[in-house]
């Protein structure tokens, strides 16, 4: 018998190959994109303060980790490929874990490869001026989708180079801060003097959980996983941690970099607080710090949302042909290229504000309902194995989905008509879903 053949699994026929190392590595790949290098600016626009921005990604980080203290529960029942969507077939039927896919496929997920691959082309053009940005987003996109299509290894060897580039790359700003600040932040915990503070923050927020998106996406890939009822809890709790950490160090040496009057409203936060520090050799540091971040962010996306896809054709409410496995590279080749196709399409069609927005909400609507899965199964199924029980319970999971529905209704406030869009994608996945299920039914 091959080596390959020994490592397929039984249930669906992927390859075994990730362990935990490779799974903190998807945390923080999949994660850091373009957000952190790119955010801070547009939520100092609205909230200039240091003392709050900062609290605002701490308090991310809190929300975010109790999701996947959450989630590594689920993920320890159910090690299969798909991740959430299995999550909420198991605790709620089939209706909502498609919608969740649907959503996944058409807005949180295919959106947050586009916008990523915005961020990309943004900060490429410094090389390469004269490329227009769409152009090299769908380059980007398509690249990332050859690189997956010929095989899951070849799809974490890139993930994980990459993620240790750019992770040592956010490293330097720190470095570059304490050799070089340039001013001193005003560590006032006063609110600032702006209409609706409060509001202010929440709209911040959506920033920082955008920047946070993606941190459940190793479940999704948990049938590649050698000892997911182990590495998959470890992998979520030390992933997002780590990712904390990072967020809010850098974020500090943005603001020994620049005054805050110099932040506010910058987009390529990141590049200026460089170039202040060290120079214009700083910006060119930064640039391709961001591209080698944001081209392993699609990487890790489009390797894990591939296996959603694929998850979903399995259960006959998705295109059929997804449910294939390459024979070569035994991957869901098909479920890649679709995948890749969409997102294109989105790169060229909205804003990297519009994007992020649309991501927010569809993803902290619907991961809301994932986490209520841990109720329902520990009502539903008392007896099932779970070899890892969230911490805290129940007030960790009672915490995330509190926080998750704060800011869901926050963002329909305050982004009303991109919230409407969002919804209104997702009902019209209800017909496709019964149009699947007949289908299925016929044959």
């Amino acid at each position: 018998m091959s080596t390959v053949a020994r490592t397929v699994t039984d249930d669906d026929g992927l390859v075994r190959a990730l362990g935990l190392g490779s799974g903190v590595l998807f945390v923080l790949g999949s994660v850091i994109g373009s957000g952190i290098f790119l955010t801070t600016g547009l939520m100092a626009a609205k909230l200039p303060s240091a003392t709050l921005l900062l609290l605002a990604w701490a308090l991310g980080g809190v929300i975010v980790l109790t999701g996947g203290l959450t989630y590594a529960e689920l993920g320890s029942m159910f090690p299969k490929s798909g991740g959430v969507y299995v999550y909420l077939r198991e605790a709620f039927g089939p209706l909502p874990a498609f919608l969740y896919g649907w959503a996944a496929f058409f807005i949180f997920w295919s959106g947050g490869i586009a916008a990523v691959a915005v961020g990309f082309a943004e900060y490429m053009r410094h090389f390469t001026p004269q490329v227009p940005a769409p152009v090299l987003a769908v380059l980007a996109i398509t690249l990332l989708g050859g690189i997956n299509y010929v095989g899951v290894r070849t799809g974490n060897a890139v993930n994980v180079v990459l993620t240790i580039a750019k992770v040592a790359g956010l490293a330097a700003l720190p470095a570059m801060a304490i050799l070089a600040a340039k001013t001193t932040p005003q560590w006032t915990p006063a609110l600032p003097a702006i209409p609706g503070p409060f509001a202010a923050f929440g709209a911040a927020m959506i920033a920082v959980l955008w920047t946070n998106d993606a941190w459940y996406c190793v479940t999704w890939i948990a049938g590649e996983m050698k000892r997911p009822e182990r590495d998959l809890p470890l992998s979520l709790v030390y992933g997002i941690g780590l990712l904390t950490l990072i967020y809010v160090v850098v974020n500090v040496a943005y603001f020994y970099a620049l005054p805050m009057n110099d932040i506010a409203g910058t987009l390529r936060i990141a590049e200026r607080a460089a170039t202040a520090m060290v120079g214009p050799a700083g910006a060119t540091f930064v640039a391709l710090t961001v591209v080698i971040s944001t081209f392993g962010c699609d990487n890790a996306a489009i390797l894990a949302g591939a296996r959603l896809l694929f998850a979903m054709a399995r259960d006959g409410v998705f295109l059929k042909s997804c449910a294939r496995i390459h024979e070569r590279y035994h991957t869901p080749h098909i479920a890649i290229v679709a995948l890749v196709v969409w997102s294109a399409v989105l790169a060229v069609s909205g804003s990297y504000e519009q994007l992020f927005t649309y991501v927010v909400f569809a993803s902290l609507l619907l991961h809301m309902l994932g986490a209520i899965a841990v109720f329902r199964l520990r009502y539903s199924r008392p007896d099932a194995p779970r070899p890892y029980r969230v911490w805290g319970y129940p007030i960790v999971p009672a915490a995330f989905i509190t926080a998750s529905a704060a800011f869901v209704l926050n963002t329909l406030i305050t982004k009303p008509k991109e919230s409407l869009a969002g919804l209104g994608l997702l009902a019209v996945g209800l017909p496709a879903y019964w149009y699947w299920k007949r289908s299925e039914k016929a044959a």
